[in-house]
């Protein structure tokens, strides 16, 4: 990715020394991806897995310790590809007649407070809070993405971040709304594909300001955003947490009946059409039949 020059976002929120074990990411695929096996194949909240852990870990603080090189450039990447999601939705939103509330990023190290009371860990990845409009991420999670997801670099860095912001426009439109008041009256195989549709949408949205972000540096900049090889890291990505993957390298069935982000295929090709169209239109993913996702 190039982003040079690119405006540094002032919504991001960094937090230092939050204290908590780093995950230890040793044989296996680390417990990382037991979290994530929780909350979307054993279907278990993320309130509910966040306090476990916090349960398991304490949350005591631990002492800040100096940013190494590294960290700090990838503070500055968070900020550089936060600020950018916030020129093309605000853009778009514009488009449309409408006004975009930006939402805050906490970049935290390993275990913090969230401000509606419950526990963001390292171990949970990077997730979005409708209620506080607010992107919780580790980039420690970065890391874990180069070793045990099927590989990263910084697109596919991007498009975590990117996937979340989409989380944000759907709590704007009123989509998480919609899918999370099904909760209580929709069997759980069923509740599980409307999830499925907002996940999907969410990885589409993050290819449309992929699409948008590097028009915008083509026009103001004169050079393309995305380099060789950049969405094949994103799709990369998109492939390694699919549910079906996900399932199968747990040594578990796989249970379509039990999914709720979709499968690899279904995620890599809902975010390449959206980098492709950039045409919002094109993501409605609650009005067509299940089986064409």
């Amino acid at each position: 990715m190039r982003l040079e020059g690119q405006r540094e976002s002032q919504h991001v929120e960094r937090r230092r020394g939050g204290g908590g074990k780093k995950v230890a990411m040793g044989g296996g695929i680390g417990a990382i991806i037991m979290a994530l096996i929780a909350i979307f194949v054993m279907n278990k909240p993320v309130s509910q897995v966040v306090g476990e852990i916090a349960q398991n870990q304490g949350s005591q603080q631990g002492q800040a310790k100096p940013l190494t090189p590294r960290q700090q450039a990838i503070d500055k990447f968070v900020r550089q590809v936060k600020g950018s999601t916030e020129e093309v939705w605000t853009k778009l939103f514009r488009e449309a007649g409408a006004q975009y509330t930006i939402p805050k990023l906490v970049n935290y190290d390993g275990m913090t407070r969230m401000k509606t009371g419950g526990v963001a860990d390292s171990r949970m990845g990077p997730f979005y809070v409708p209620d506080e409009e607010t992107i919780y991420i580790d980039t420690s999670f970065f890391d874990q993405m180069d070793r045990d997801l099927g590989g990263g670099g910084d697109f596919a860095y991007a498009y975590v971040i990117a996937h979340e912001v989409g989380h944000h426009i759907q709590k704007l439109t009123g989509k998480t709304t919609f899918v999370h008041n099904q909760r209580k009256t929709l069997p759980p195989a069923e509740y599980n594909k409307l999830s499925v549709r907002l996940e999907l949408q969410a990885d589409f949205f993050a290819g449309v300001w992929a699409h948008h972000a590097n028009e915008q540096r083509r026009l103001t900049k004169g050079s393309n955003l995305l380099e060789e090889g950049d969405i094949q890291e994103a799709m990369r990505s998109a492939k390694a947490i699919g549910d079906d993957t996900l399932q199968r390298n747990a040594g578990r069935r796989v249970q379509p009946e039990t999914f709720n982000h979709g499968t690899s295929e279904q995620r890599m090709r809902w975010f390449v059409k959206g980098i492709r169209s950039g045409d919002l239109s094109q993501g409605d993913t609650f009005n067509i039949p299940y089986s064409q996702l």
